[in-house]
């Protein structure tokens, strides 16, 4: 499986002091979100990857601040992690979706978002699709409804389930 991520995941995937996005159901921070996160990483099988569109991570740079370089870096060492360029190919399928929207009377597909955020989800799904993800891990709220109009499967960290807890066994170490 290819997987595809948006800026508030990617935030979550390389920062355990993230701000856990808030659960629609109850308006509060996701409980556990770190914990379910490292989890969904866990179970990844070894065949799966996960891309990061550049115009995500123009995003996450942006809040990095001086920790840009080093953030680069770490992408750049992880196997299963790829950056993949918003290209020609990308423009194409970006085209193609706001020339869509047009023909049904509305450039911004149902979006309320402003059009500079309708635009770069649109480059955040059409670098997702033309690399081949199957999913996306995202919590905006305007991307996710956009990715599933476009019948893109989408995992949400509160959608993700808590790690089992611990087996313990008679010979564990105790645990403070």
């Amino acid at each position: 499986m290819i997987l595809a991520v948006d800026s508030s995941a990617l935030a979550l995937l390389i920062n355990p002091a993230a701000n856990p996005p808030d659960d629609p159901k109850t308006g509060a921070p996701v409980d556990r979100a770190r914990e379910r996160v490292e989890h969904f990483i866990a179970e990844l099988s070894s065949t799966d990857s996960m891309i990061i569109p550049t115009p995500v991570l123009a995003e996450v740079l942006v809040r990095a601040d001086e920790g840009g370089p080093g953030l680069l870096a770490a992408l750049g060492g992880l196997a299963r992690m790829k950056v993949r360029p918003f290209g020609e190919r990308a423009a194409v399928e970006t085209a193609h979706m706001t020339r869509e929207a047009i023909f049904l009377g509305d450039k911004k597909g149902g979006s309320t978002e402003a059009w500079q955020k309708v635009k770069v989800d649109r480059q955040v799904i059409a670098v997702a699709r033309v690399e081949g993800a199957t999913r996306i891990y995202a919590d905006d709220h305007g991307l996710i409804s956009f990715a599933q109009r476009l019948g893109m499967d989408v995992i949400s960290t509160w959608d993700l389930p808590y790690p089992p807890p611990q087996q313990r066994t008679l010979f564990s170490e105790e645990q403070p």
